[in-house]
């Protein structure tokens, strides 16, 4: 069984999850492959959340008027994530490669090492915000969420104990967060939601 057939066995998706991304595009812009597994969460599952708590970003590239490409969300987050790097560790002069791949909301940062020239080969690395400290998980992300899921690592890698152990943890992709969200209907409980309209789109 894959890693990704076991994270769909723990997690399962939903009728409309899964991102189209054309990958030559992607990785021509980021100046790097990425990791196969990641690929496959993606058409899978897509960018969305896990327990309104864990949000899983995808790679997306605008291009402005003028023709200048830019991401959003993982790449704000990855810059985000080298800034915590240089605050930490002061005495390390060269910053690593560091690709963000998932936020949480104890505001926790989750990467790629990527400094191998083999995606696959790349560690998971996260910035812990309870206790200010970057830790290093030799795995990728699917086996990284696996083990969360069924608690195998010494302790919990996140600031929170919410996915930790956790049996049936749910996936919703972001536009359909944002669809149940415009119906007036809370995505994480599935009862209207009292706020509904009174913060605009």
């Amino acid at each position: 069984m894959s890693w990704l057939d076991e994270v769909m066995r723990i997690m399962p998706s939903h009728a409309g999850a899964g991102d189209t991304v054309d990958w030559d595009v992607i990785e021509a812009s980021w100046g790097t492959r990425f990791p196969d597994d990641y690929k496959e969460f993606t058409a899978e599952y897509g960018g969305g959340a896990v327990d309104d708590y864990l949000e899983l970003l995808t790679p997306e590239i605008y291009v402005s008027p003028g023709g200048e490409s830019s991401y959003s969300g993982m790449q704000q987050e990855s810059a985000n994530a080298e800034d915590v790097w240089r605050t930490s560790r002061p005495e390390v002069a060269e910053v690593p490669r560091l690709i963000t791949w998932g936020i949480d909301s104890s505001a926790d940062i989750l990467c790629w090492l990527a400094t191998d020239s083999d995606p696959n080969k790349w560690p998971v690395l996260v910035w812990g915000r309870g206790d200010a400290q970057w830790t290093q998980y030799s795995c990728g992300m699917l086996e990284f969420l696996c083990r969360l899921f069924r608690a195998e690592f010494d302790e919990c890698p996140l600031s929170d104990l919410s996915l930790w152990g956790t049996a049936s943890p749910r996936f919703l992709h972001w536009a359909e967060e944002q669809r149940l969200r415009k119906a007036g209907i809370d995505p994480w409980t599935g009862e209207s939601d009292p706020f509904a309209g009174m913060f605009g789109d």
